[in-house]
C-alpha cells in the first residue's frame, strides 16, 4: 500500500471524498512518533505532524534529547505552519512568523525578543483579522496589529487548553 520513505517511515496514497481531487501522498508516523508530538500537532494535518518530527530527529541528532531540539522542531513548524485555535495550519506563504523566529545562532538564543506563540504576526492584517473573527475575538474591529496577534494568540491558548481537558476527560 505505501512505500518506504526513511526512518521507517511510510509513504501512502490516500483518496479525497471531495470534488476536484486525486489523491495525495501522505507521510504516516508510526506510534512511538505521534506519542512524541505536542496535543495540539496531533490535531493537525499529517504534514504538520512530519514538518515537526523530522525536524525533531535531526536536531536530537546534533543538540540530544532536550529543549533545545524541541525548540528548533518548533521553530521550523512556524516557518511553514501557523497556530489556529488548537491546532496548527499551512501558512499562505512560508517564513518566519514573528521577530524572534527570524533570528537565528546566538542572536536567538540570547535573545529577550518575545514570540507570538505560534501566531504569524508578519502576516497582513487583513489576514490577521479574518483569524479573529474565525476565532471569534471580542473588540478585533477596535485593535491594531500587535494587539490581534497578542488576542489571537491569547484565544490560541485558550483553545488548546479546553482541547486538551476535553481530552483528559475522554
Amino acid at each position: 500500500m505505501g512505500d518506504r520513505v526513511g526512518s521507517g517511515h511510510v509513504r501512502t496514497f490516500v483518496e479525497c471524498w471531495t470534488w476536484p481531487c486525486s489523491g495525495v501522498w501522505a507521510v504516516v508516523l508510526n506510534k512511538r512518533e505521534r506519542e512524541r508530538l505536542p496535543s495540539t500537532l496531533k490535531r493537525s494535518s499529517s504534514k504538520a505532524q512530519a514538518t515537526y518530527i523530522h525536524t525533531l530527529e535531526a536536531a536530537e541528532e546534533t543538540h540530544g534529547d532536550g529543549e533545545a531540539a524541541h525548540r528548533i522542531a518548533l521553530g521550523s513548524l512556524k516557518h511553514s505552519f501557523e497556530k489556529v485555535g488548537d491546532h496548527w495550519e499551512a501558512k499562505e506563504e512560508r517564513g518566519p512568523s514573528d521577530d524572534q523566529d527570524a533570528k537565528t545562532g546566538r542572536a536567538a538564543l540570547h535573545s529577550a525578543t518575545e514570540t507570538a506563540g505560534g501566531v504569524d504576526a508578519r502576516a497582513s492584517k487583513a489576514h490577521l483579522m479574518a483569524l479573529a473573527e474565525r476565532l471569534e475575538v471580542r473588540g478585533r474591529s477596535r485593535m491594531n496589529k500587535a494587539e490581534l496577534v497578542d488576542a489571537i494568540d491569547t484565544e490560541n491558548r485558550a483553545a488548546s487548553a479546553r482541547s486538551l481537558r476535553r481530552d483528559n476527560d475522554s
